[in-house]
């Protein structure tokens, strides 16, 4: 059977896919630079990006050009030999970071999974088998693997799997008082978003990473800091950690290092990483030379310093628009977040409401995201154009008049008849 002569629609995903997704009504079949054309012709605004994950837009010529020519000589060799693509990949990262290691995976998850192991590694090594404790964070994500997702501080995931592995703490976010108490000679590492991303969009406050860095030093803890969201661009910086003035012991990036490509990476020092001898960890397509040569361009391209003062000149952009519509129509409780990963958490008016804002937004021809069910999260190319984005705020606009009009109905609707 010829696979393009398949009629397919949106209920087909309802008919032969695992349900743990609730896609949108249309099916988006092509993209170019912050626009998205589906199966109807119809046209979007991408302010989506993926998850976070697009930072160069759609169908990038450079990352195009790469694919064509790495993809006429290899794909794939496993990792009982080594390829060039993944080598200069390494090369590049460690001369933008801390690092001096890198091991490269398919996903955040699997970066997250293989920072948490060397940690726990590190902790048997060096100082005996009770040095297993795993701080985070209330409403952290960190992947979905089961390591990870009962890492992550959001039990929601982790429930009805059976028991979660031991030794994990959960402590509030940005509590300093709470995390020095927690951590402590028991502990291995301490995992942490600089920006929690599924979980609100919440930036750390500075005071509350130097902490973590000190209470870490002082119980010989490694201090891990999850970019899987944040790296590659996305704060404005290459890394947030890089305008934090902390540095972590570990590092885990994703999402944006292959524009959509699947790769994913654990950096770290050289002393740390000597605990990963041959067979300890390993993965079968990480750091295959097709995936690795397309980060390399994307690294190439993101690390320039026009490209990211850009993306901080952006953020100005969104704020400004964001703020706009909110004197118009008074919908937003905060606004929040670094470079283009913000957050618009929704007043108590409006609570709850996000997924409606997303389905409406939608009809509008925007395309846009969640943190939980309370705030609309905006994570468009780095290097969307100004035109675009006056125009999927455009389509906002109309968008929050459709829904501001709808609960005033309601309001109405729910009043007693006199």
């Amino acid at each position: 059977m010829n696979p393009s002569s398949t009629a397919v629609t949106r209920q087909t995903f309802d008919e032969v896919m695992v349900p743990v997704f609730a896609p949108a009504a249309f099916i988006p079949v092509r993209g170019e630079g912050s626009r998205v054309w589906d199966t109807e012709g119809r046209e979007y605004i991408d302010f989506a990006g993926g998850i976070a994950v697009t930072g160069l837009g759609h169908a990038h010529p450079a990352l195009l050009q790469v694919l064509q020519e790495q993809g006429g000589q290899l794909w794939h060799i496993g990792n009982g030999y080594t390829n060039l693509p993944v080598l200069r990949l390494a090369r590049q990262l460690e001369a933008l970071s801390f690092a001096e290691r890198a091991f490269f995976a398919n996903s955040g998850a699997e970066a997250n999974e293989a920072a948490l192991k060397l940690a726990r590694r590190v902790g048997f090594e060096r100082h005996g088998v009770h040095k297993t404790g795993i701080v985070s964070f209330a409403q952290s994500f960190h992947g979905r693997t089961f390591l990870t997702v009962s890492v992550g501080g959001q039990p929601k995931y982790s429930e009805g799997f059976g028991p979660v592995p031991a030794d994990l703490l959960h402590v509030p976010y940005n509590d300093i008082a709470a995390a020095r108490a927690a951590i402590g000679p028991n502990t291995c590492a301490v995992i942490v978003e600089p920006v929690q991303g599924e979980g609100g969009v919440i930036p750390a406050e500075p005071a509350f990473l130097q902490a973590l860095r000190d209470a870490c030093d002082a119980h010989e803890a490694l201090l891990i800091f999850d970019e899987v969201q944040t790296g590659v661009g996305r704060t404005g910086h290459f890394y947030a950690y890089q305008e934090s003035g902390v540095t972590p012991d570990i590092l885990t990036t994703a999402k944006a290092l292959g524009n959509g490509f699947p790769i994913g990476a654990m950096l770290t020092t050289a002393a740390l990483a000597q605990h990963f001898k041959v067979g300890v960890h390993g993965t079968t397509y990480g750091g295959n030379p097709l995936a690795a040569a397309i980060a390399s361009k994307v690294v190439e391209l993101v690390s320039e310093p026009a490209l990211l003062e850009g993306v901080r000149q952006r953020s100005e952009v969104v704020r400004a628009h964001l703020a706009r519509l909110d004197a118009r129509f008074g919908v937003f409780r905060q606004i929040r977040g670094k470079g283009l990963l913000i957050g618009s958490e929704l007043n108590e008016r409006f609570k709850g409401r996000a997924k409606e804002v997303l389905t409406a937004a939608a009809q509008e021809g925007l395309m846009l995201l969640m943190a939980g069910p309370d705030v609309l999260r905006f994570a468009p190319s780095l290097i969307i154009p100004l035109a675009d984005l006056d125009e999927g705020f455009a389509r906002l606009e109309r968008t929050l008049a459709r829904v501001v009009a709808s609960v005033a109905a309601e309001a109405g609707a729910a009043q007693p008849k006199g």
